[in-house]
Formats: structure tokens, C-alpha cells, sequence
């Protein structure tokens, strides 16, 4: 009968808490290529949440939405991961942008403009602004790497609630942190605002630039630039 009464509650919970998995969701996958479903989303992060459920304690002093929402994006990473939705061309044109950034800020001492970097990728600006809109579905992937979240919180401030984390790689993960932090107070300022926008404030492309005056595509330039500054940057950590 308890365990009757357990599945009961336990289907309540996950009632409870499948908007959270929805909202998740659709954030995320509006960063993402077309192909990718929601849906499928969703169905990932129903059993990262069941997970979390399985594994929350309260006695640690972890509010569960904060600690299932780990879960379930977690679960939702692995599974875009493990089905490998990204390219090769997508992939190498992100490194290629990321090689080519990096090289011209050692060459000029200071972060180079869109027109430089199609020069030094040896592309007409039409097909730099292509190579960036095509790569834009990677970064997501990237930006967990680095140990941000496409959450609407902010984006330095991923939550190390997990009662089972190994001190040293959270030590390891709260460096990566800091690091993030001054790597991101050293892009070009519109990079920035770009960046705080779209992942502190959950802002949508169209809205970035028609409060900064300036197309969408421009708007998807500077954030694929800033990505490829940061990843160089962030090599070490």
C-alpha cells in the first residue's frame, strides 16, 4: 500500500512541476536549429525530472525548482549531445571563426570588428554573416561548456546545489566562473550588452536589436563573436 501511495504522489509531483520541464523546453530550443522538436525536449526533461525527484533532499537547503532545473537541463544537454544534431561544417566553421578571432587579437591587440574577421577568414561579409547565422544552433552547446546557462537566471550564476557534487570540481567549476566573469568584462561593449541581454535577460534577437538600432543579423554576428572570444579565452579553465 506505501508503495502505491508513494507512485501516487511521486505522479502528482511530476504533474506539479511539467510546466517547469515545458518552459525549459521551449527556452532552449529556441536557441537551437529547426530539427531539433520540442517535444523530444520535453520527453528528455520529464525524466531528468523524475530523476530529481529520485535524488532531491531538502535537508541540504537546495529549493527543489532550483535543483530539478539543473536536472532537467542537464538531461536535455546529454540528449542533444548523445544524438550529435550538430555538423561537421557547423562545428568546423565555429572553430575556424573561433582560430581566425583569436589570431587577429593577437595581431592588433584588441578585439577585431565583423569586417576583419571575414577578411582574415578570406569571406565576402554576406558569407561571414551566413557562416554565423549557420553556427548559431552550436552555441548552446558552448555556453554549458563554459558553465553558463541558457536559463533565464543569471547567466554566471549556475546553480551548485547538487548535494552529491565532488568539492573539487565544483572548486573547479566556481574558477570557471570567475573566469567567465572577466573574460566577459573585457568584450567590446555592444558584445556585452549582447550577451547580458540574450541570456540574463532572455531576451529575444528581434528585441536586442531594435533597442540597439540595428539589424537581427547583426544583432547574431556579435553573439557568435563573442562566443568564439570567450572560448579562446577560456582555454585554460
Amino acid at each position: 500500500m506505501a508503495s502505491s501511495e508513494n507512485r501516487i504522489e511521486r505522479n502528482a509531483l511530476v504533474r506539479l512541476y511539467s510546466p517547469l520541464v515545458r518552459r525549459l523546453a521551449h527556452r532552449m530550443v529556441m536557441r537551437l536549429p529547426p530539427s531539433v522538436d520540442v517535444d523530444d525536449l520535453i520527453q528528455v526533461g520529464l525524466i531528468g525530472l523524475t530523476e530529481a525527484l529520485d535524488r532531491f533532499e531538502a535537508s541540504h537547503g537546495v529549493a527543489f525548482e532550483a535543483f530539478a532545473s539543473q536536472r532537467i537541463r542537464g538531461a536535455m544537454i546529454d540528449e542533444l549531445r548523445g544524438v550529435d544534431w550538430i555538423s561537421r561544417n557547423s562545428r568546423r566553421g565555429q572553430k575556424d571563426l573561433e582560430r581566425t578571432t583569436h589570431r587577429l587579437e593577437q595581431k592588433l591587440g584588441r578585439p577585431p570588428v565583423a569586417s576583419e574577421i571575414a577578411e582574415g577568414m578570406k569571406m565576402s561579409m554576406s558569407e561571414y554573416q551566413e557562416l554565423v547565422t549557420k553556427v548559431r544552433g552550436v552555441q548552446l552547446m558552448y555556453l554549458e561548456d563554459l558553465g553558463a546557462t541558457s536559463e533565464g537566471d543569471d547567466f554566471l550564476d549556475r546553480n551548485l546545489g547538487d548535494a552529491e557534487a565532488d568539492p573539487m570540481k565544483q572548486l573547479s567549476r566556481d574558477r570557471r566562473h570567475r573566469a567567465l566573469a572577466k573574460a566577459i568584462e573585457v568584450l567590446p561593449e555592444r558584445e556585452q550588452y549582447v550577451m547580458t541581454m540574450y541570456y540574463e535577460h532572455d531576451m529575444k534577437l528581434k528585441e536586442i536589436a531594435a533597442l540597439l538600432g540595428v539589424t537581427e543579423s547583426r544583432v547574431c554576428q556579435l553573439h557568435g563573436q563573442s562566443i568564439a572570444r570567450l572560448r579562446h579565452n577560456l582555454q585554460a579553465h
